[in-house]
């Protein structure tokens, strides 16, 4: 019985919360390189000037006429992911360039074969904007499920949503563009009252926990 959440047709201009983790629950990520690695793999094929080249010094697919990367959390072993499809094909274009990508340089580093995630990754339609605001939210505050200070965690993207980073292969402006509006959010993720209440309500659609 496949998945919940791993077969879809995507749809035109609408988000998706896209998580996966590590086959067996193993880590995917293991040291520091590993989650360099794992976002540069966006940057080659997001980045919305087309210069970037891979190791080989060839330009790559670039799709951000397709897809864009809105937030992200990376755990050891598992991640999250909030994209807006332009094109309904984008997220499988580009999970599928990033995750192989990934799969063959970890394998390479760690002298091993196989399949490195647990089947196909998932992917839930946000349809509401109440529910966008959440998910990413709950996007932002996995840190602390190890113990972890989401307000530095350095493999997050709070800190774009913040005005403190920015990459051109993130679109964290498709949610928060003033700097009043970056004020609010980081009030509404430090909002502890209602994180429990936001996990309850989101749990059932996220495997990857």
């Amino acid at each position: 019985m496949p998945k919940r959440n791993s077969i879809k047709q995507y749809g035109e201009n609408q988000f998706y919360h896209v998580y996966n983790r590590g086959a067996n629950k193993q880590n995917i990520f293991i040291d520091q390189h590993d989650y360099f690695y794992f976002l540069s793999l966006f940057k080659r094929h997001l980045a919305t000037n087309g210069s970037v080249t891979d190791t080989y010094g060839r330009t790559p697919a670039n799709y951000h006429e397709e897809v864009e990367l809105i937030a992200y959390c990376l755990m050891p072993n598992h991640y999250h992911l909030l994209c807006f499809l332009k094109d309904p094909e984008g997220l499988i274009h580009l999970m599928r360039s990033v995750m192989t990508a990934y799969t063959m340089y970890f394998n390479k580093k760690y002298k091993r074969t196989g399949g490195l995630y647990e089947g196909v990754f998932l992917a839930v339609p946000i349809r509401t904007e109440m529910y966008l605001w959440h998910v990413s939210r709950y996007i932002h505050l996995n840190p602390l499920d190890i113990k972890q200070d989401f307000l530095h965690y350095p493999h997050s993207s709070l800190e774009y949503f913040a005005g403190t980073k920015h990459a051109d292969w993130l679109n964290e402006e498709r949610l928060v563009q003033t700097p009043k509006e970056r004020t609010e959010y980081a009030e509404f993720v430090a909002d502890y009252e209602t994180m429990h209440k936001d996990r309850k309500f989101l749990k059932p659609l996220l495997a990857a926990e």
